[in-house]
Order: C-alpha cells, then structure tokens, then sequence
C-alpha cells in the first residue's frame, strides 16, 4: 500500500491526515512521526489477518445464500411484454396514472432481482 519512504518525507500534519483519511489510530503516542508511520504500514496487514480469522466483515452462511438463490428462482424471469416495458421504463418513458404506479412496481422488481444476482456474483468470487 505505502511505502516508508514515500510516508518518510511526509510532515506529521500529512501523516496525521492520512490516519484520519483512512479511519486509523497511530500506534502509541500522536506526537511522534512514527507512530503515524506505524499504523500506516500495518492497517493491511492486519485487516488481512482480521478476514482470514473471520473478525468483522465475513461471508453470510451457506444457508443464507441459499436463500438469496431462492429468492432470485422464486422472482421467475419477465414475460416478453413485461420485459419490453422494463426496457422502455429504463429509457425515461413512463405510462399515465395510475397505471404508471404499476409500471414503478415491475420495474422496482426487475431491479431487485438484478441486485439481488450481482449480490449471488459479488459473493461467489
């Protein structure tokens, strides 16, 4: 991520923006150039470890995209009609009222079943 030299030239100003920038704390006193220097190294490092021994952010269960797999099968795909409105609803067009109520609701659909795949596609990398 960073280099000592490149944090080396850095003044304790810069450095301590850093550490704010990022969400990090210097190791030991705030004074200090290395301190800053410190933390600035380690973080990914250390975030690393944190993953590896399933601290803080981690995968759902098994279980738990099994039911967003199930969720996608159950929304079905959409009827030849259904997807040529979702393709002129994403191009702006919208219906009268109150007929254009319905047309947000298919749309919010299709949408969350789109998010819901690239959720399955993010989590199987």
């Amino acid at each position: 991520m960073f280099t000592r030299s490149e944090l080396e030239i850095k003044t304790v100003p810069e450095l301590r923006d850093m550490c704010r920038k990022y969400g990090i704390r210097p190791t030991g006193s705030a004074a200090y150039k290395g301190s800053y220097i410190t933390s600035l190294l380690s973080f990914p490092i250390i975030a690393i470890g944190q993953m590896e021994s399933e601290r803080g952010l981690r995968l759902p269960s098994l279980a738990a995209i099994q039911v967003i797999g199930s969720a996608i099968d159950e929304m079905n795909s959409p009827t030849a009609e259904q997807a040529a409105l979702i393709r002129i609803s994403m191009e702006g067009r919208r219906m009268g009222y109150p007929d254009r109520y319905k047309q947000e609701e298919l749309l919010g659909r299709y949408m969350a079943k789109m998010k819901l795949e690239e959720v399955m596609s993010l989590l199987a990398r």
